[in-house]
């Protein structure tokens, strides 16, 4: 029985030592690089007498990267990614959290960790990851590591403006790909194109399958976002055949009509997380590869990563919302009402889950861990911890569970309960809109609408109005030439919300 994740790696490098495991477009690691230089870090992080800690790995976006996240599991710790790209003033507030002993580091970050308020020692990657590897070392941690020592935190924001650190363990990693890998039926000839940042949770889909079968990811180059048509060569040249991409990324590719000049040749499995999908754009993705696997993947940082998945198996109208289907095996999704009931078939409840997929909570904060992680009401005969997502959701005709909103996302107004989402998937209808978001003004008890298209606020407000009843046309209508985007690619509300409050007046 499998306990732990290094073993995916371990296997693999006595089968394909030197395939390509990570790769951008100056580097190749291979199995056996990636696992000497993951052992070598692991065996100096030992050396100088780190266990148990968190390793802070602060590193541009590279196939290196990876590799120390394993290296610092082999030394018996678990890997906090950051990245360049992040504020400098959350990497702080998330120092303050973590207080941790060490950082791992390149060339590029090192003078940037060297500002920094952190106390703990700084180490260049380079320094440590072509020592000497200490087999009897890493013998001794691996005797003593079990499935429910942490592997990584991630950091997610927080209510209190104070990011919140999600640990994860090796046995609800496990669990994720191992009912993931099927479902998306990854394999050795698996090529993967990564999009979303390392130091976000949603990377493991590549990583982790990578490690398993002897796949290969390829890092691309941020920049490449910013020209479609460059992203989708970059692709081919790759032999690219395997996206799991927020739906951001994937939009910016069809709104700008890059499929009237090149489609992707190898796509055959796209899979998309992290919003809804605008179905006339989705509609555009399944014009140009017809004969490609779409899979709808839901799932908070929380529970691992994924937890629900929707293969696309039928078409859909413009005005309907794709569903995120069914749970993964080994793991059961509860809908609960505001009495903690379950509601009747085709009402609305919050998304609870239960499972092994639970991660461990939040890491030195009991308080936010009590209030999310909780007991199941429907079980009062022994404990047994669900994770509440915070979304609504309900369940079709078909059975399939369908993602309504964010529980703080539906207001009432006007003496109607609304959804801003049902706002959003109507604008989103219109042929020249790329993308929607709504926000609410609580206190002058407004609906403000962001866009980004080609029509005029009037000609919006007109289209609305002959979709949606009178109250829940938006009181400010405002279009963008973008719309911003949080670093893993979800619509950014907060910055909304902001610039809203500066102009307002």
């Amino acid at each position: 029985m499998q306990t732990n994740i290094l073993e995916y790696l371990e296997r693999t490098v006595e089968r394909l030592p030197d395939k390509v495991a990570f790769a951008n477009e100056d580097t190749a690691l291979t199995f056996r690089q990636v696992s000497d230089q993951a052992r070598a870090i692991g065996s100096f992080l030992n050396r100088e007498g780190f266990c148990k800690q968190p390793v802070v790995v602060f590193m541009k976006k590279h196939p290196r990267t990876i590799a120390a996240f394993l290296g610092a599991v082999y030394g018996g710790n678990y890997y906090v990614p950051l990245d360049e790209e992040m504020p400098r003033h959350r990497i702080e507030l998330i120092f303050r959290t973590l207080q941790p002993g060490a950082m791992i580091c390149d060339e590029t970050t090192r003078p940037m960790a060297e500002e920094m308020a952190f106390s703990g020692r700084i180490f260049r990657y380079e320094d440590m990851a072509f020592g000497s590897i200490d087999e009897d070392a890493l013998a001794r941690i691996r005797d003593r590591q079990i499935d429910t020592d942490p592997i990584y935190i991630v950091f997610t924001s927080g209510s209190t403006g104070i990011p919140k650190g999600v640990m994860a363990c090796h046995r609800s990693v496990l669990d994720y790909i191992e009912q993931l890998c099927p479902v998306l039926k990854f394999n050795e000839n698996t090529v993967f194109g990564n999009q979303t940042p390392l130091y976000f949770d949603a990377c493991l889909k590549e990583i982790l399958p990578t490690l398993k079968f002897g796949a290969t990811t390829y890092i691309i180059p941020k920049q490449l976002f910013l020209f479609p048509v460059k992203l989708v060569e970059f692709l081919n040249r790759y032999r690219i055949n395997t996206l799991c991409w927020v739906v951001s990324a994937l939009t910016m590719i069809s709104s700008l009509r890059t499929f009237e000049k090149v489609k992707p040749e190898y796509l055959h499995t796209i899979a998309f997380a992290s919003e809804v999908f605008p179905i006339k754009q989705f509609n555009l993705w399944r014009a140009a590869l017809p004969n490609a696997r779409f899979i709808n993947l839901y799932g908070p940082t929380e529970t691992t990563g994924i937890c629900c998945y929707y293969e696309v198996d039928r078409e859909f109208g413009m005005d309907e919302t794709m569903p995120i289907g069914r749970p993964f095996r080994n793991t059961e999704i509860l809908l609960l009402d505001e009495n903690d009931r379950i509601p009747a078939p085709g009402e609305q409840g919050e998304i609870c889950i239960r499972g092994t997929r639970l991660t461990l909570g939040y890491y030195c904060n009991p308080e936010k861990t009590a209030e999310a992680f909780v007991q199941n009401p429907l079980n009062k005969l022994y404990p047994e911890r669900i994770y509440r997502t915070g979304d609504l959701g309900k369940y079709n005709e078909r059975g399939e569970l369908v993602f309504l909103s964010r529980k703080d996302f539906q207001i009432k107004h006007m003496g109607h309960r609304i959804e801003l989402g049902e706002i959003e998937v109507i604008v989103n209808m219109h042929e020249a809109v790329a993308s929607a978001c709504c926000i609410f003004d609580s206190e002058k008890k407004k609906i403000v609408l962001y866009y980004v298209g080609q029509l005029t606020p009037g000609d919006m407000a007109a289209y609305i109005r002959e979709k949606l009843p009178r109250y829940m046309v938006p009181h400010v209508i405002k279009p963008l030439d973008a719309m911003p985007l949080t670093p893993n690619g979800k619509i950014d509300r907060n910055l909304l919300k902001a610039w809203y409050r500066e102009n307002k007046d």
